[in-house]
């Protein structure tokens, strides 16, 4: 049975063409401090077409289909201090590639693999220093021209090519996906049950108290580590979007939104969930908790194949207009209708974010936004808020097996004319959801989403 990592060597072979060849790297090691190096994490490229997780290492694949990796040669005595490396005698049967090297070997071999070759692929933009790499090799090839050799007239980028293949996963990457999804829900379940629980036995609750609860479940359920840095924002700390878990304290009465998800086999998880921190909502959080709520089933209802990706954003914005009016947070009087909040972006006070983005093996996943047989229909309009001329273009057609986030949310600040109840109140509900032909599949929902099951959770 053919990989699936050697069925995408295949498909990307097809595409550089017969005289192309490609050139793709993993990640380097990133040093932490002094002589420790952060825990290792490949290049999503380079994982995606060999499934391969060690440092140094290169793919290079030529139009014909044939796939050569250069990887770290065995050593017994940094194997002993470092751990188990395959090396290039293993590789071939383990990988599925022809042929494998030293890494060392790589500025000897890859001038000659350049020779006759039209065009050289590789992903522009995305490793340091990689552009002055391939200029020398070229160089090389340019002396070797009063012999015959041919050197490469064109260097295009490979990010395009494989950003397509990666948009619409795979069924090997989908069940990955929901296997990282159902540990990610068991973890926020620890987390609303551990806050509940002790702030009833009177103790003291930190926000990291929260976070070693996410992490704990996500290396229980074999996760490699979370898939970002884990949002727990108690209080008015919820109402900063990119907060990470510090040491302010759970409080109850209070909110606390965790945005957390792991990344199991190379591939993310994305979950936010916002829970009363003693387990009961107020009055004012609830109802903020179910306006954010109804706007993330209008999206839901609006993901699905052909639809655009822009049709759940635009769904959650009418519906959080409707309500911003409705309880009072944006007075019409001043806003005007429903639609003057939408075109004027009156709600951009409350909610300044997009309702979600691609998600894979990033957790902000590659992939245009914009649909690729639209792009030259271009239009423009003026930002009502910032005064900027935007560039509009038709945006992303839906298809099955692309994965997305659904994740509004709502972030009410202290300002003239903000009603105090509502103050210091920051509330998002994030879904993970696979595109299908009839809608969506929302694989995070392990973890309870409505206002009635949270509380019965914390309960327990």
């Amino acid at each position: 049975m053919t990989s699936p990592y050697a069925s995408r060597r295949a498909a990307l072979a097809r595409q550089i063409g017969p005289d192309g060849i490609a050139i793709v790297p993993t990640a380097p090691e990133r040093p932490r401090n002094r002589d420790t190096d952060f825990l290792y994490r490949h290049d999503s490229y380079f994982y995606y077409l060999t499934g391969f997780t060690e440092p140094n290492a290169w793919l290079v694949l030529t139009g014909d289909g044939r796939s050569t990796l250069f990887c770290a040669p065995k050593d017994l005595e940094r194997e002993i201090w470092d751990g188990y490396r395959l090396g290039p005698d293993a590789a071939p049967g383990t990988l599925g590639v022809d042929e494998a090297f030293s890494v060392d070997q790589l500025g000897s071999r890859l001038p000659r693999m350049l020779e006759n070759k039209a065009v050289v692929w590789y992903p522009f933009a995305t490793h340091a220093g990689l552009e002055t790499r391939i200029d020398g090799w070229l160089q090389q090839v340019r002396a070797r021209v009063r012999f015959g050799a041919l050197c490469p007239e064109q260097q295009r980028d490979l990010c395009g090519l494989l950003d397509e293949m990666r948009l619409v996963k795979d069924a090997h990457e989908l069940d990955i996906m929901r296997r990282a999804s159902a540990i990610s829900a068991r973890a926020h379940i620890r987390a609303m049950q551990t806050s509940a629980r002790m702030l009833r036995a009177g103790e003291d609750v930190r926000e990291y108290h929260l976070d070693a609860e996410l992490l704990h479940e996500f290396r229980r359920g074999g996760s490699q580590y979370p898939a970002y840095g884990s949002i727990v924002a108690a209080g008015a700390n919820a109402c900063v979007l990119h907060y990470r878990a510090d040491a302010a304290p759970v409080r109850a009465g209070e909110l606390v939104l965790i945005d957390a998800g792991c990344e199991l086999d190379g591939y993310a998880s994305d979950i936010t969930r916002t829970f009363p921190a003693d387990g009961r909502f107020t009055g004012p959080q609830r109802a903020l908790y179910d306006l954010v709520l109804a706007s993330q089933d209008a999206a839901v209802a609006a993901t699905k194949a052909g639809n655009r990706f822009n049709d759940p954003h635009d769904a959650t914005v009418k519906v959080l207009a409707q309500g911003l009016l409705d309880l009072g947070l944006l007075d019409a009087n001043k806003v005007g209708s429903v639609q003057d909040v939408i075109d004027n972006r009156s709600y951009f006070q409350f909610y300044m974010h997009r309702t979600g983005h691609w998600l894979g093996m990033d957790v902000h996943d590659c992939g245009s936004y914009v649909e690729p047989t639209q792009v030259g229909e271009v239009s423009e309009r003026r930002d009502p808020l910032s005064g900027e001329l935007i560039k509009n273009r038709p945006s992303r057609i839906l298809k099955p097996g692309m994965v997305l986030t659904i994740e509004p949310g709502l972030y009410v600040r202290p300002a003239e004319g903000v009603p105090a109840e509502f103050h210091h109140i920051g509330i998002r509900i994030e879904d993970d959801a696979v595109v299908t032909a009839t809608g969506c599949e929302l694989i995070t929902r392990g973890v309870p989403v409505h206002g009635d099951e949270i509380e019965a959770l914390m309960r327990g």
